[in-house]
């Protein structure tokens, strides 16, 4: 039966180590990075539970277009992460954000919340299991800063409709992941 998880959290909570752990015996799990490189502590581990389990992972770096195509025959599936993929759908759509309308706003959720329901429609096809990684806007105050707290608004909209959607959601503190969803 087909799983879609999201993990939410405070920035360095352990989000992706609890993601990579979940996957560790997993063979041929797709780790889709939104930014250019992994962290050497979340490539030693991966490199590290491959060696153990004897598996291979397929890890791609830099994703910025829609992901759900680069979903082959991968059973299991990471997106980390959610901020900066949205981070890029909103600079892709909105030249300055300084002027940024609320339907803009509402175009660019919608336009994050429609490629992460493709990778959930897609996982569900192959039957497979899919973590996505966000970062958790609620336990802070409003940034001063207009762009930041735009992002914000806008991660957060995404958050809320992506963990409706999600099969399970867990909350990671301090290195401990609790479900709440």
């Amino acid at each position: 039966m087909s799983k879609t998880i999201l993990i939410t959290g405070g920035a360095a909570s352990g989000k992706s180590r609890w993601a990579v752990s979940y996957f560790a015996a997993c063979d041929y799990v797709l780790y889709l990075r939104t930014t250019d490189s992994l962290d050497p502590d979340t490539l030693h581990r991966i490199e590290y539970g491959n060696k153990q389990n004897f598996v291979e992972w397929d890890i791609r770096t830099g994703v910025t277009e829609p992901p759900a195509p680069l979903f082959t025959d991968h059973k299991f599936v990471i997106f980390d992460s959610l901020p900066s993929y949205t981070s890029h759908v909103i600079h892709s759509m909105c030249d300055d954000l300084t002027t940024i309308t609320e339907d803009k706003k509402k175009e660019i959720e919608a336009k994050v919340i429609s490629d992460v329901n493709d990778m959930y429609d897609q996982i569900m096809v192959i039957d497979g299991n899919m973590v996505t990684i966000t970062l958790e806007t609620g336990f802070s105050v409003t940034p001063e800063d207009r762009e930041q707290a735009i992002f914000r608004e806008i991660l957060g909209t995404v958050n809320q409709r992506i963990a409706n959607m999600s099969n399970e959601v867990y909350l990671s503190v301090s290195g401990i992941q609790f479900k709440i969803k």
